[in-house]
């Protein structure tokens, strides 16, 4: 490879504002990949900042770790992502996102409530459940997470 389209880990977390730490870890997780040079030193193709940088983005989206992985794997010969197959990986997000953000919206609406009342009042409380009423709806906070 051209020496100019290497980079050092060093470059790399420079240019993509992350510590070199998040680069060891996005490469265990199989998210990223480099080479070793004769002096064993990791090397990098410039368009590990582009992985990186959706690696990113996506985190902000919430989308984990695991699933951007798994959306990496379905690119061909795991090429890294073009404006194009962005657009394909966001499509299979948008749904995830549109509940996640319906179930924030709930439980905002929901904790309003409560942080008014500062739990004094248990009579009206909509998160009160004397003797486990809830239990057969379900495990968890479950009035917060009824579909609005």
């Amino acid at each position: 490879m051209n020496k100019d389209m290497e980079l050092t880990v060093g470059q790399v977390a420079k240019r993509c504002g992350i510590n070199i730490s998040a680069i060891h870890f996005y490469e265990q997780k199989g998210l990223i990949s480099s080479w070793r040079n004769q002096g064993n030193q990791r090397r990098y193709s410039r368009d590990v900042i582009r992985r990186i940088s959706l690696i990113k983005a996506a985190q902000q989206l919430g989308i984990s770790l695991d699933e951007i992985g798994s959306a990496f794997a379905s690119l061909p010969n795991g090429r890294t992502a073009t404006k194009q197959d962005w657009a394909a990986l966001s499509v299979n997000w948008k749904d995830t996102l549109t509940q996640r953000i319906s179930r924030l919206q709930n439980m905002k609406d929901s904790l309003e409530g409560c942080i008014g009342c500062g739990c004094l009042s248990m009579n009206s409380c909509p998160l009160y459940n004397p003797d486990d009423q809830l239990e057969p709806q379900g495990p968890g906070p479950v009035l917060l997470n009824k579909k609005a």
